[in-house]
């Protein structure tokens, strides 16, 4: 997790660019980078239904027996290659949300997330909290992240999620504006909290089992804990996967919701843009 705290924009009179606090490797903040200008960058992924603007969605809305596993990617990659092992190996589709501190201070695990195939959201650039950053802060959150993820080969729209899951009805209807939509969840393994803190992978699974139900949306975090060193979630992943699906249940990618009707798509490969991807 990266320490809360709200990224600095300036504009720059003539040039109307807007200066970003950056993330560097350590998780720690350099103030000074420029950033885009607000304008997004252009993307030809389709984009989300109308029926979904003004919402942060913390379940898939179906009645289908499907979870969606999502990994937050902001800090450290310490359990990227372990989380990647155990959806390549069991076929599980799932969604990352990368930073664009990520990508810089872990490319290897950003890059390692992107060329394994599955989907890609916008997790912002320095992980603020949205509810205090004004419209102009937050395109330049959105376009820059999405402008460092194109730069590894990734195309991130339309989901987005918001750092700390902080939002308000303006905060969803910025990013609307920018064409992304927000995507919550429904259940938080709390893996990212470390073995310090008390937590257990049986007590991430049980968080996971006790809300499961259809459409159920799976947070979960690539990092290892920065002081303990743990890696709940990437080792959690195998029983979670295994306990979900002896319950009846399958995994899908987000891009279950690009579509309007949610219950009668047809499985596709995970990974493509714009389907829904099954396992």
């Amino acid at each position: 997790m990266i320490a809360a705290g709200t990224a600095a924009a300036a504009v720059v009179v003539a040039t109307v660019m807007v200066v970003l606090i950056s993330v560097t490797p350590n998780g720690e903040r350099a103030v000074g980078e420029p950033g885009p200008p607000t304008t997004p960058a252009t993307s030809t992924t389709t984009p989300f239904p109308a029926e979904l603007a003004g919402k942060d969605l913390e379940r898939i809305p179906t009645s289908r027996r499907v979870v969606a596993l999502t990994f937050d990617a902001g800090g450290n990659g310490g359990g990227t290659a372990s989380i990647l092992d155990t959806l390549g190996r069991t076929g599980v589709p799932a969604t990352f949300f990368l930073t664009g501190g990520f990508v810089r201070g872990a490319s290897d695990a950003a890059r390692a997330i992107v060329n394994s195939g599955h989907r890609i959201g916008n997790h912002s650039e320095t992980h603020p909290e949205f509810s205090k950053l004004t419209d102009a802060e937050i395109g330049a959150e959105m376009a820059f992240a999405e402008r460092t993820l194109n730069g590894i080969g990734a195309d991130p729209r339309p989901l987005f999620r918001f750092p700390y899951g902080d939002r308000d009805a303006g905060a969803i209807r910025a990013v609307n504006d920018t064409g992304y939509l927000p995507v919550g969840w429904t259940v938080d393994t709390a893996g990212w909290k470390g073995t310090s803190a008390g937590m257990t992978q049986r007590q991430a699974v049980r968080r996971v089992l006790n809300t499961l139900g259809p459409g159920q949306i799976v947070l979960a975090h690539v990092g290892a804990h920065p002081s303990d060193g743990s890696t709940i979630d990437a080792d959690a992943l195998p029983t979670i996967i295994r306990e979900v699906r002896e319950r009846g249940y399958r995994f899908v990618s987000l891009d279950t919701l690009l579509s309007v009707d949610h219950d009668s798509r047809s499985d596709q490969h995970p990974g493509e843009p714009g389907t829904l991807a099954t396992s």
